[in-house]
């Protein structure tokens, strides 16, 4: 196919155009910031650029991962926000669905940040009594900052798109992958890397199965018609666990993990005391056919193997 992938330069783009281009696709990247993946330096904002990128290329399938972040947010006003996030998606799927358009499929990527509201992102110290077990029908939706807001409003807008011209269109709610540190309070005195071992256990995934989701999505989009997934490792807890997890979560993830303790120690780590809410994955390996492949399990034997002299 011939795909074009938005936020070609960024952290998921440099691995995804890739994987795509291994499958034999003709892959076009469209990012503001050059790089070797990107054919069309400019923004989805841009109407005139959308509309070159799919015409001019006969597009026929769009990956739409390019947005402005939660870290954006530091540098970025609001309105940078609703144009990128909200208009950009809009011009995507306008030119999609315009006569003569080839595109048959638009996978877009969404956050599972917009699942968490003020409430659940308080956690013990909001008084919550466990943690928030989250799945697709998690309600009600309260996004807690401009990214969420925009991310969640572009979701209505490609549903929107789907039920008036039949575009297939998948959304998968990704957890977090990207490389920057952890902006919990409660974490700061921890690595990098041990926090992001620790949140392998409930809510983040390597940027190569975030890939792999974007590739699933696009075989199974005319399929599925119209459907959003949580993507994130298939955590060890159930919901359970969740009323332990908030008070004590070393003592649960040590009755899943008997050797995690042994294993961090040599290396001076340490577990969460609380973990304030669990993504479920179920719906995707149920409906898309998709598992992550390094979850919390996986890298404890990353860890442990290279301990052995």
């Amino acid at each position: 196919m011939r795909i074009l992938v938005t936020g070609s330069s960024g952290w998921l783009g440099q691995t995804l155009v890739p994987r795509l281009r291994r499958d034999g696709h003709q892959v076009v990247g469209l990012d503001p910031v050059p790089s070797v993946l990107t054919e069309i330096v400019g923004s989805i904002a841009d109407r005139a650029t959308v509309r070159a990128a799919v015409r001019d290329f006969g597009i026929e399938a769009i990956v739409h991962s390019g947005a402005l972040h939660k870290p954006d947010i530091e540098t970025h006003e609001r309105t940078d926000f609703v144009s990128v996030n909200v208009q950009g998606t809009l011009n995507l799927l306008e030119e999609a669905v315009a006569f003569g358009s080839s595109v048959s499929r638009f996978v877009m990527t969404s956050t599972t940040s917009l699942m968490i509201s003020k409430t659940v992102r308080a956690g013990r110290d909001g008084g919550a009594r466990q943690a928030a077990w989250i799945t697709e029908e998690t309600t009600p939706l309260l996004p807690r900052n401009i990214y969420g807001v925009t991310k969640y409003a572009a979701e209505h807008m490609v549903r929107l798109f789907h039920e008036l011209h039949g575009l297939p269109v998948v959304i998968l709610r990704t957890s977090r992958f990207f490389p920057e540190e952890d902006d919990m309070a409660h974490v700061i005195s921890q690595s990098a890397e041990n926090t992001k071992a620790n949140e392998l256990l409930f809510r983040r995934a390597t940027v190569e199965d975030m890939a792999e989701a974007h590739v699933v999505a696009l075989a199974k989009a005319p399929e599925l018609g119209f459907d959003n997934f949580i993507i994130s490792p298939r955590p060890p807890f159930t919901p359970a666990d969740c009323a332990e997890l908030i008070v004590d979560a070393p003592a649960v993830v040590r009755r899943h993990f008997p050797q995690y303790e042994a294993i961090y120690a040599r290396r001076g780590w340490t577990m969460f005391q609380s973990i304030d809410r669990v993504y479920d994955p179920a719906k995707a390996f149920q409906r898309l056919g998709f598992a992550c492949r390094t979850g919390f399990a996986e890298k404890l034997a990353e860890l442990d193997r290279q301990d052995i002299p």
